[in-house]
């Protein structure tokens, strides 16, 4: 584990996307690897403090940890938890794009649910990339 440099992960669930949450915890981590959020060494929560975290039965997000463990992706130390392999990990374009696609689907569709129009919810992503690009701007 990288003790000067503690990476976390933000894990989040849909439960209207249709994919079951053990490929969602799954594809949450793989993406986090590609992008660098995660990196070798960084421990990811226990199987219970996320399924606590996410309300959902342990037994999900073990069989999550273990598909990735499978896949050399993770390893679990008995007693110690479960780290981020030296394994990498890269998604092609059309995966990126793929998941984009529907992250932008559910994000749209939940927003046009609270009455907000396709032109409300572009306005504001401009207005909050505006926001975001200045930050970066000043190294915040």
């Amino acid at each position: 584990m990288n003790n000067d440099d503690h990476h976390t992960l933000e894990f989040t669930l849909d439960p209207k996307s249709g994919v079951p949450f053990y490929k969602q915890i799954i594809l949450q981590i793989e993406m986090a690897i590609a992008d660098g959020r995660l990196v070798c060494g960084d421990q990811l929560p226990t199987v219970r403090g996320l399924a606590v975290d996410l309300q959902i039965n342990p037994n999900t997000v073990a069989r999550a940890y273990s598909e990735l463990e499978i896949r050399g992706i993770i390893t679990s130390q008995q007693g110690s938890g479960s780290f981020i392999s030296d394994k990498k990990i890269e998604l092609s374009e059309i995966e990126r794009e793929k998941i984009l696609a529907e992250l932008t689907r559910t994000f749209i569709t939940k927003a046009a649910s609270y009455g907000f129009s396709l032109e409300e919810i572009l306005h504001y992503l401009q207005d909050f990339a505006k926001v975001v690009s200045e930050e970066e701007g000043e190294g915040v």
